[in-house]
């Protein structure tokens, strides 16, 4: 690897690393410092916006166990010949769960603000600031050939992992001490 080469990799991963912290940052302050509602949204056909956040978290992660299976497929790691179309459907699972993701963070966000009560609520406000900072990060490596091979499934990783902390501290907490409604 030539010296402008290493130092484009270094930028490239400088420049995601540090947008996507300052997003984690940023989305933390603001849940901290801004005075919670109690109250961002409710979807028709659901009985609260805890239930609908949960069933858009469950959406989400599903979406996330296609994205984890479809980049295996890609990647080698699952030994099938992976079909013509395996790719799109990575792109579009992946653009479909973090768009699903946007209400809810939305809901967390203004209704619930930043949790420090309950070990639960803390590590629920810490992984969304992460997810989210993880996403960004992720897509801006995504499309830097330059980058190093092993930033993107890193940082897939982090959003896949991000994203179940978040599903298992939130939506099966809720279904756990609710039921199963909508």
């Amino acid at each position: 690897m030539s010296a402008p080469a290493g130092s484009a990799r270094t930028t490239t991963l400088v420049l995601a690393f540090g947008i996507g912290s300052l997003v984690s940052v940023g989305l933390g302050v603001y849940a901290r410092l801004h005075d919670a509602t109690s109250f961002a949204f409710n979807l028709a056909g659901f009985s609260s916006g805890t239930a609908a956040k949960a069933w858009l978290a469950t959406l989400a992660f599903a979406l996330a166990l296609v994205q984890l299976a479809s980049a295996l497929i890609m990647y080698g790691r699952i030994p099938v010949r992976a079909p013509h179309w395996i790719g799109t459907l990575h792109r579009w699972s992946g653009r479909a769960a973090v768009l699903v993701t946007v209400p809810v963070a939305v809901h967390c966000l203004y209704a619930l603000g930043f949790e420090t009560n309950a070990l639960r609520g803390l590590v629920h406000s810490v992984a969304g600031c992460f997810f989210y900072g993880a996403f960004v990060a992720k897509m801006l490596v995504l499309q830097r050939q330059e980058a190093p091979s092993w930033a993107l499934p890193v940082l897939g990783g982090a959003v896949f992992t991000g994203l179940t902390v978040l599903w298992l501290t939130a939506a099966a907490w809720f279904f756990g001490t609710s039921g199963l409604h909508f």
